[in-house]
């Protein structure tokens, strides 16, 4: 166990190193401002329609890293900073959330596959800690069939939430792709800002590398806690 808790130290600190570093790029390529002068939304209209796709709205959305694609409603949802401002990280984040507008428009099969767990998934990552601990109770009440298998169960509920974190990582991956795409071969942006969107999505991409690793690291613990009660 104490190579696990060592490994879950390394991803903690990763993580930690990740998440400073993609603010430092954000804040860095903020102050890239857009020669073509475009802002956030009139970047996410433009790939919208250069895709041909005329049903998708683009709306702004409060606070911060809140930037999302919603195909139940077939919206763009793009944080304030980045639907108002004209610089190469709101050009990165327009285009990526875009990204995932195409991909629904292709039927692109990963992203398909993420839309399907959504359902289960926001159930089963909401409850799937209140069920281990509830089956560890049990057990340490004496109850050891009916805690193990409550246990088992809430482990089954926490290994949903890590296949959707692997899961999301083609989906997000090939968004940026189709995004930076996009940006070089239409020349929307200049080679220096398209270098600084390009590094952006880079770090962002990471984060969920990270995440799905972390979801990973923690079911296999809960997997080994169970094996040894």
């Amino acid at each position: 166990m104490i190579g696990y808790y060592f490994l879950i130290g390394i991803i903690m600190l990763f993580s930690w190193l990740v998440q400073s570093r993609l603010k430092a790029k954000f804040k860095k390529y903020a102050k890239v401002q857009l020669s073509n002068g475009l802002s956030g939304e009139e970047i996410a209209q433009k790939m919208l329609s250069d895709h041909g796709i005329r049903d998708v709205r683009v709306i702004s959305t409060p606070g911060q890293l809140t930037d999302h694609y919603n195909p139940q409603d077939k919206t763009v949802n793009l944080s304030e900073a980045v639907f108002h401002q004209r610089n190469a990280a709101a050009a990165a984040v327009a285009a990526h959330e875009c990204g995932h507008a195409v991909q629904h428009a292709k039927a692109y099969k990963w992203l398909a596959l993420r839309s399907t767990l959504v359902p289960f998934v926001s159930v089963a990552s909401r409850f799937s800690q209140w069920i281990i601990l509830a089956g560890i109770i049990l057990m340490g009440m004496q109850l050891f069939g009916f805690g193990q298998l409550v246990l088992w169960l809430g482990i089954a509920f926490f290994a949903a939430g890590t296949l959707f974190s692997f899961v999301t990582l083609p989906v997000e991956y090939d968004a940026s792709r189709r995004a930076l795409a996009w940006l070089k071969d239409d020349q929307v942006i200049e080679p220096q800002e398209y270098e600084g969107a390009k590094d952006a999505l880079k770090w962002a991409a990471r984060t969920y590398v990270v995440a799905a690793l972390g979801s990973l690291a923690m079911l296999i613990y809960w997997i080994l806690m169970a094996n040894r009660r």
